[in-house]
């Protein structure tokens, strides 16, 4: 199979993904408290019990894929058989129906957690499966760079031109006009995990035999490198859903340019192009670690202009560009280290455990979120937030403490957290080990 065809079709899947994940959470908040018609704090909390509910799916998808062995590989059947839910939960997501404040709550939560559960079926497979796409190190970066630079792509068409075409479509009814933007969605992410499904192929099989294991035998085979990357994943989820949120209440009421919103969705997003571009190039050069940290302080140094910068449209654009670069730099080496600490558990502890990292990472990322979702809700309320009004001064410092310095400080501890990652310099005898043990696992089946 072509190189690039490999790439972009394992990449496009989180392009389909990104099409309604970056929608949750950049626009879900939005949409429940000035369309669907629920409160700031009622919003965040149903967020918080759906992600702890859709944490523990992911646990069971992860275990599911541990478990399943066909013709096609251990995650690629799932693409296939996640499409047409995914596309149906997120329609239903956002329909408004016509019931009481307490069935409207009821239908949100039921619909949200189902859209989630689909997610799952479609996402932790493809957190899982490169691996067993090549065990070639730096091809895995360059999949893991092309993936990376499709979720952007996916986040910027979300956050350029939701809001265009919530209006086209709904011409001045913005429940019909969401409803038939992710009716789009929804079925062109569809289209794309058939495409996903088609032009990936599972080749590398684990370095042990398959047997039969139970969840504790599993939890066994976790290292001490898989909590630091579960810690990374919760960290960085938590800024992307806390910046992205914030990021539609500060330049609407802090600084009153609604009419900046597409242009800085779209800035802010593809200013981190150049860096996921450079990715493959600089993990080529120094440890992963050491970008990491790179992408911490880049991240911070814009957080900072773009607060000292007030108002002034020079110093938000720079401050966005910087920020962009930083953030999108941590995204992807983050994902990066994940086939690395999978092969750890495989050299260390002798277990094919992709699925269950997957799931954990996945309870991480979905715990994040709906942790920050909620505790944004918990914060606009403190401060008095009343939507679609004149914010109070007490408001307006709420809103920029969310956007500016929260941030700011999981930054500081993703930065203390990547400190303790060491498979940089366990690459290379992790490599010979486990391919050693491969040629042993072959040489045994094929003497059975």
């Amino acid at each position: 199979m072509n190189k690039w065809t490999k790439r972009i079709g394992y990449g496009v899947g989180d392009l389909g993904c990104n099409l309604v994940f970056s929608t949750m959470a950049s626009y879900l908040m939005f949409f429940y408290t000035d369309v669907f018609g629920i409160t700031a704090a009622v919003a965040g909390t149903l967020m918080l019990v759906t992600k702890v509910i859709d944490a523990l799916t992911d646990t069971g998808m992860g275990l599911l894929v541990d478990r399943t062995h066909t013709r096609w590989g251990q995650g690629r059947p799932y693409f296939l058989i996640g499409a047409i839910p995914f596309a149906v939960f997120t329609v239903l997501t956002f329909i408004v129906p016509d019931f009481s404040m307490t069935g409207k709550i009821i239908w949100a939560y039921v619909t949200y957690t189902l859209l989630c559960t689909a997610y799952t079926i479609v996402n932790i497979p493809l957190n899982t499966i490169v691996p067993r796409l090549t065990s070639d190190y730096h091809e895995r970066n360059w999949l893991v760079s092309t993936r990376m630079i499709c979720a952007l792509v996916g986040t910027a068409l979300v956050m350029s031109i939701t809001t265009p075409l919530v209006d086209f479509f709904g011409q001045g009814d913005t429940q019909k006009g969401f409803l038939i933007t992710m009716t789009i969605y929804g079925i062109t992410a569809m289209i794309i995990f058939v495409f996903t499904f088609m032009s990936t192929k599972e080749v590398i099989p684990p370095s042990v035999t398959h047997e039969k294991s139970s969840f504790k035998q599993d939890l066994k085979g976790l290292t001490d490198q898989s909590i630091i990357f579960f810690v990374l994943n919760f960290l960085y989820f938590g800024l992307f859903v806390i910046r992205n949120t914030t990021v539609i209440y500060y330049f609407t009421y802090n600084l009153g340019r609604t009419d900046w919103l597409t242009f800085v969705g779209l800035f802010g997003i593809l200013s981190g192009l150049p860096m996921l571009l450079l990715l493959p190039w600089l993990q080529s050069k120094m440890p992963k670690k050491h970008v990491l940290l790179l992408s911490v302080a880049i991240y911070i140094v814009g957080d900072l202009l773009i607060y000292f910068g007030g108002s002034s449209a020079i110093t938000l654009i720079l401050g966005l560009a910087i920020t962009g670069l930083g953030i999108y730099g941590i995204f992807g080496v983050t994902f990066a280290i994940q086939p690395d600490v999978i092969d750890y558990s495989e050299f260390k502890k002798k277990r094919s455990i992709s699925g269950m990292i997957a799931a954990f990472q996945g309870f991480s990322v979905k715990g994040s979120m709906g942790l920050a979702s909620a505790f944004i809700g918990v914060l606009l309320n403190m401060g008095g937030y009343v939507p679609k009004a004149t914010q109070t001064a007490t408001a307006l410092n709420y809103i920029e403490i969310s956007f500016i310095w929260i941030p700011l400080g999981i930054c500081i501890l993703i930065g203390i957290t990547a400190w303790f990652y060491k498979l940089d310099s366990k690459r290379a005898e992790m490599d010979i080990e486990l391919e050693r043990r491969r040629t042993i696992t072959n040489q045994n089946v094929i003497n059975m």
